[in-house]
């Protein structure tokens, strides 16, 4: 089976932000390729050789076991990094670590950690690309990436979509990476969520609204965020959340018949989404994104690599 050869204007994968259309579209046309082949690959290649390091300091199931089984599928080694039982335990630097891991010479570093931008300084210091997979409430590029995959899928374009996200939008690196991504394809993107759940600033061309009533009209994707209360500092109480901004079948009503649901996960059912909806096999799907984070995170892998192999 013959395979494109394509390659990407970028080294790394630290966000959407900065990525260029072309990239991005690149990367989405590699990874439903992988999705038509049932995520497998059937002919020869030389990812054998490659040994990615994934480097998680936050706790992570559906982005760290994606990568793994995306670079199982490739043939690539993955190197599992175990927190709790390395040299951070003994007040080694999360920088020295990454500096002492990148010294054993893997061919690629996954890397999830707290600190807004700090992958950023590491490019500087590290000759490996890297890629981001979520920098505490800055950007989580892969899972962007993921959705508009798996919109596309569902819907067939991102242009001219009507996308509404609802929920813990200030600290959410999801809805971050989701808006600039979408903004880039051409689709109509509203942030809805109480008004302390609301940063100051959003991406221009991004909506926003308090009502989430008001944003599910006309929806076609409506993605639902998890309350990220370990990242506030005054938590407030949810009693009242679901009434106003949960996502209910009555609420979805107001949304285009068709419309399809998402949630990244992990879901607090009850809170930001009912069960009904979460397990509607005809509108959501929350299963899809998850299996479409393979296909996606396979593509990252095998293009970011892409260098590497050919020279070898």
């Amino acid at each position: 089976m013959s395979i494109k050869h394509q390659t990407l204007e970028t080294r790394h994968l630290l966000g959407i932000k900065n990525l260029s259309k072309s990239d991005i579209e690149t990367l989405l046309e590699r990874a439903a390729f992988y999705a038509d082949q049932n995520h497998k690959l059937d002919f020869d290649c030389s990812f054998r050789k490659l040994v990615a390091a994934n480097l998680f300091l936050e706790a992570s199931t559906r982005t760290k076991l994606s990568f793994e089984v995306a670079a199982h599928r490739l043939g690539i080694k993955p190197l599992n990094f175990d927190a709790g039982s390395s040299s951070l335990k003994k007040n080694e630097s999360f920088l020295d670590t990454l500096l002492t891991v990148a010294a054993m010479k893997p061919d690629l570093m996954i890397i999830r950690q707290s600190e807004e931008g700090f992958l950023e300084k590491a490019t500087g210091l590290i000759d490996i690309p890297l890629i981001n997979a979520g920098d505490g409430s800055g950007e989580h590029p892969t899972q962007a990436l993921l959705d508009a995959l798996t919109m596309i899928r569902a819907k067939g374009t991102l242009e001219g979509l009507n996308v509404t996200i609802c929920g813990d939008i200030a600290h959410s690196r999801v809805a971050k990476s989701n808006f600039h991504l979408l903004a880039k394809m051409g689709a109509n993107v509203t942030a809805s969520g109480p008004q302390s759940f609301m940063p100051d600033d959003l991406p221009k061309g991004v909506k926003r609204t308090t009502k989430f009533e008001e944003a599910l009209k006309g929806a076609d994707v409506v993605m639902m965020l998890r309350v990220q209360l370990e990242r506030m500092e005054n938590p407030p109480a949810l009693t009242d959340y679901f009434e106003s901004y949960g996502l209910s079948a009555e609420k979805l009503a107001l949304a285009k018949t068709d419309a399809i649901v998402m949630h990244p996960g992990p879901m607090n059912r009850g809170v930001e989404i009912a069960n009904g909806v979460a397990d509607n096999t005809e509108r959501s799907v929350i299963l899809n994104q998850v299996t479409n984070g393979v296909a996606v995170r396979m593509a990252v892998l095998d293009l970011l690599s892409a260098s590497l192999r050919d020279s070898q």
